[in-house]
């Protein structure tokens, strides 16, 4: 039964969610159940596609992500695949028309993690969009359900979310990405000698983007608004920490914020959205 298999690959991106990242997995329980898979099939294919370029150092990285690409293409095209994590991923990227320009760039930025190892202000600006924006207006293109205008809207404000958490991320992992990948993200900034101004012009580029978004936040639909914005609330949880801490410090130790604050910004999201405070 197709409906059967096509369920069964939706329940393989779901695990894929739940075992790498139990801060989106939770976002991802906050949204309208009718998002939910949607959104697991999504995860399932950039977490993969990351995966390939983070992890599988024993192997021809370059091939497998262009043997990445070429099923992922193949799936959508024919509306198919045995590969569970691409057969959802398809699923989605049909029913939600989701462009082939945001899958190209996100590809595009994967593979500059296999070619570049530092950047200069347009490679920085191209990956953080292919790496981080286009993966939240993926994400909007479900939110939105084929809303055009709606979609149009909020497009510029998800940019910049997806922007502010990459960011966070290039800051919270310099001791893995500088120390043991030798990338340097940040233009211009030579973290062999991290000054605190160097760390302050980051931080403010970052706040930047998180006020830009949250408007956007507050117009998403009713289902979507809890999960993002409880995304968002993390994120500037983790971003304060960072923030609070000597340049130093955050080359040393990967900041994260422990579960209990997770549960805790959880139940504050929940009191202020049955308030109708979002």
């Amino acid at each position: 039964m197709l409906s059967l298999f096509n369920q069964t690959a939706l329940e393989c991106s779901k695990l894929i969610t739940e075992r790498y990242s139990t801060s989106f997995t939770l976002g991802i329980k906050t949204l309208d159940k009718k998002y939910h898979l949607p959104i697991y099939a999504i995860y399932g294919f950039v977490r993969y596609a990351d995966e390939i370029v983070d992890t599988f150092h024993d192997f021809d990285k370059q091939a497998l992500l262009n043997r990445f690409r070429a099923d992922t293409y193949l799936a959508i095209n024919e509306g198919i695949s045995l590969n569970p994590v691409l057969h959802s991923f398809q699923m989605v990227v049909r029913q939600y028309n989701i462009e082939r320009e945001l899958i190209d760039a996100f590809l595009r930025s994967m593979e500059m993690d296999l070619q570049r190892s530092d950047y200069d202000e347009a490679g920085y600006s191209d990956y953080i969009y292919g790496s981080a924006e286009v993966v939240g207006l993926m994400c909007l293109r479900v939110f939105c359900e084929g809303n055009t205008g709606e979609y149009d809207r909020l497009r510029e404000p998800a940019r910049k979310l997806g922007s502010a958490f990459q960011k966070v991320n290039f800051l919270r992992d310099i001791k893995s990405d500088y120390q043991e990948r030798g990338r340097t993200y940040f233009p211009g900034v030579d973290f062999s000698d991290f000054t605190r101004d160097a760390k302050e012009l980051i931080e403010e580029d970052i706040q930047r983007d998180f006020d830009d978004a949250y408007q956007g936040i507050l117009g998403l639909p009713r289902g979507a608004k809890m999960g993002v914005h409880l995304a968002y609330t993390y994120y500037l949880k983790l971003f304060c920490k960072i923030k609070n801490l000597p340049a130093s410090r955050i080359q040393q130790e990967r900041v994260r914020v422990p579960d209990p604050q997770k549960f805790a910004l959880l139940a504050q999201t929940m009191l202020r959205y049955r308030l109708n405070l979002l």
